[in-house]
């Protein structure tokens, strides 16, 4: 399933040099994902992942012990996770 991932970051410098780290968690819960950023808005990213489990990639997001590395990457909360809608 793929599930679109959005937020906001204070330094998109900082976000991007932080790209090896988010490979490295969303690998623990996915197969890969795309990065995009708003054309409007340098400082709004959006990740497509794919993953078998979104509630695990739910928890992973979410996890405090991933405070450190969203902080690092100036992840700016909210982050927004939307689903694909079954028609």
């Amino acid at each position: 399933m793929k599930v679109v991932i959005r937020h906001k970051v204070g330094d998109i410098n900082a976000w991007l040099a932080g790209h090896q780290d988010r490979v490295d968690l969303f690998a623990q819960v996915g197969s890969g994902f795309d990065t995009y950023q708003d054309a409007d808005d340098p400082n709004s990213v959006v990740l497509v992942v794919e993953t078998p489990d979104l509630e695990k990639l739910g928890s992973m997001v979410n996890a405090p012990e991933n405070d450190a590395v969203k902080a690092k990457h100036t992840v700016l909360e909210p982050i927004t996770m939307s689903m694909p809608i079954q028609l």
